[in-house]
């Protein structure tokens, strides 16, 4: 009888399976563990399987119920998606939209966007953070945002819908008078001799990775604005966005590396994406904010 199935009862699975144990999944629900163990009993019941190996100190994935999970999440987090649209349908304007940007895309491209709300919804509050790498990922999944504009497709979550903006392009760069200013045909152990400029990521998302590190005499920094201002010092070279150096670059303040390991001419593209939680409401200043920055970027 699977038409019997509920969501409590997958939901109260998944808990269990997250959890560890079925007292830390009741504890997780703020239920009574004998009604999580009847509720996954039942479901075990109905699907004709075990979902858990009891036979240990704690419960154990079968190998059926590991392959059932990933439905289970699928179920829930389509479900949580439907009911998140219908409240918004329902809901009035929101008192607040709170953004998180990556370091990466142009911050002219946001504020435009959000001039266009304003001039339908002037009562909606801002709250606007940039984030570099996994910070506008983590925002939206600890719902500490209701938007993220992402950068690559370096982050994902299932949990999260990602609409393509426009590409962003970054170029290695160095300060007119840093020694590899001069260089012609610089290869990797060329760049590896002088420090590079590399942004630390706020979160652990990207823990035991580095994205294009090439030197080991590297030098972090928590924002692009520090970035930007030491290779202009000429501490070190590092990849900027394009639109934030064209002045630099324009001005002769900076130069771009003569090397082919960091793409041509030193440059590389990236897709960027509007991102948000598919279980969260959207309500209509942020569809508005979505709709101002999507036609913008598509211009």
């Amino acid at each position: 009888m699977l038409d019997a199935l509920t969501l409590d009862q997958i939901r109260t699975f998944v808990a269990v399976a997250d959890s560890g144990s079925f007292r830390a999944g009741a504890g997780s629900l703020s239920r009574a563990q004998s009604g999580v163990s009847v509720a996954v009993a039942n479901l075990e019941a109905q699907l004709g399987l075990l979902l858990f190996d009891r036979s240990g100190h704690r419960p154990v994935l079968t190998p059926q119920g590991e392959a059932l999970l990933a439905d289970a999440r699928d179920i829930l987090l389509r479900v949580d998606a439907m009911r998140a649209r219908a409240r918004g349908f329902g809901d009035g304007v929101e008192l607040r939209l709170s953004i998180v940007v990556d370091t990466l895309f142009p911050l002219s491209a946001v504020g435009a966007a959000l001039a266009g709300m304003r001039a339908h919804y002037p009562s909606v509050a801002i709250r606007l953070e940039v984030q570099p790498l996994g910070g506008p990922l983590q925002a939206l999944t600890d719902q500490r945002c209701t938007l993220a504009i992402m950068v690559g497709e370096d982050f994902r979550d299932p949990r999260i819908s990602f609409e393509a903006l426009s590409p962003v392009s970054q170029v290695a760069v160095v300060a007119a008078g840093h020694p590899l200013a001069a260089g012609r045909g610089l290869g990797v152990p060329d760049l590896a001799d002088h420090v590079q400029i590399v942004l630390s990521d706020p979160t652990a998302l990207s823990e035991g990775r580095d994205f294009g590190v090439l030197s080991p005499q590297s030098c972090r920094v928590t924002s692009q604005d520090a970035k930007h201002a030491l290779i202009l010092s000429g501490v070190g070279w590092g990849r900027l966005p394009l639109w934030l150096v064209e002045d630099d670059l324009s001005s002769g303040r900076l130069v771009r590396l003569p090397t082919t390991a960091l793409g041509r001419d030193g440059q590389v593209q990236a897709q960027s994406y509007l991102a948000r939680r598919l279980d969260q409401p959207f309500g209509p200043a942020a569809r508005s904010f979505a709709a101002a920055l999507t036609e913008s970027c598509r211009a």
